[in-house]
């Protein structure tokens, strides 16, 4: 797959989702969000959820070094309230600058920090809220992860041309 990934701007669509809200420091996001996802995939197992999407995770804010981040999958079916932390949550709706990244988790911060670069050189705003969407683990990556897919998006302040 390519070394230089390629950002480009896109309309991104409110997509509700199924969360738990979490706070890591940077350092942590690699244990945190997957033991996230584990924590959501379990309660809609037992809730005998059927019809959820792609694992997310839609950072919020950092403050003090401190990420405040909600982890989950896409889910726009219904979620009573229980005390296993699952609450309902949406990616925002807006432009956005996007890119693919193939490969490991540990490149994502690379991933990031294109997006950003190119948002500065390009004069567009970041409005805060960014995020990951994860796709459907197959087998196959374990004997080829530069084949993992996941999908970064910045929300932008400002509208494109």
């Amino acid at each position: 797959m390519s070394d230089a990934p390629t950002v480009r701007l896109a309309r991104s669509d409110e997509t509700a989702l199924a969360v738990v809200r979490r706070s890591a420091r940077a350092g942590e996001l690699p244990r945190v969000v997957p033991a996230a996802c584990g924590a959501v995939w379990n309660a809609l197992r037992a809730r005998a959820v059927t019809g959820a999407g792609c694992n997310v995770a839609l950072y919020l804010d950092a403050s003090d070094g401190v990420i405040r981040l909600e982890v989950g999958v896409e889910y726009g079916g219904p979620l009573d309230a229980r005390d296993d932390g699952l609450v309902r949550s949406a990616l925002p709706a807006g432009a956005v600058a996007t890119l693919t990244h193939f490969g490991p988790y540990g490149g994502l911060g690379r991933a990031h920090a294109a997006i950003v670069a190119w948002c500065h050189q390009h004069g567009h705003v970041l409005a805060g809220p960014n995020w990951e969407v994860y796709g459907h683990w197959v087998d196959a990556w374990n004997h080829d992860p530069s084949a993992i897919r996941t999908d970064v998006f910045y929300l932008l302040a400002n509208a494109p041309p």
